[in-house]
């Protein structure tokens, strides 16, 4: 057990980014399509944050073209290469899945002031 706990404090990031839930952030991911590597950039509300250690994911939701879009990402993953938070929202709750039946200015988070 002691090396699985070493091997993945080995995989761990040591410069976490600072964000919590509510708060609109880009993340920077990096796509692999065959021989071409890319950086790929998706900017959405966290809606959910769970677990802590190598597992550690958060999601993300976005509206393109009128359909709700989600991506849970991995935070230590090789692939996540940066997070930018753009603003800080201003939540109760731990977990906005309630955004998922809101459409428009109701599915709006208040920004933080």
């Amino acid at each position: 057990m002691d090396m699985l706990k070493a091997f993945t404090d080995e995989q761990l990031k040591t410069e976490v980014p600072s964000f919590k839930v509510g708060d609109t952030v880009k993340v920077h991911c990096r796509i692999v399509e065959g021989t071409r590597v890319r950086t790929q950039l998706f900017e959405g509300t966290v809606i959910a944050k769970r677990n802590g250690g190598i597992s550690e994911t958060f999601t993300v939701r976005r509206v393109s073209y009128g359909v709700g879009t989600e991506k849970t990402f991995p935070l230590h993953s090789p692939n996540v290469l940066k997070v930018e938070v753009v603003r800080n929202g201003k939540v109760r709750r731990a977990k906005l899945y309630y955004l998922r039946d809101r459409v428009g200015k109701a599915a709006k988070v208040k920004e933080q002031i």
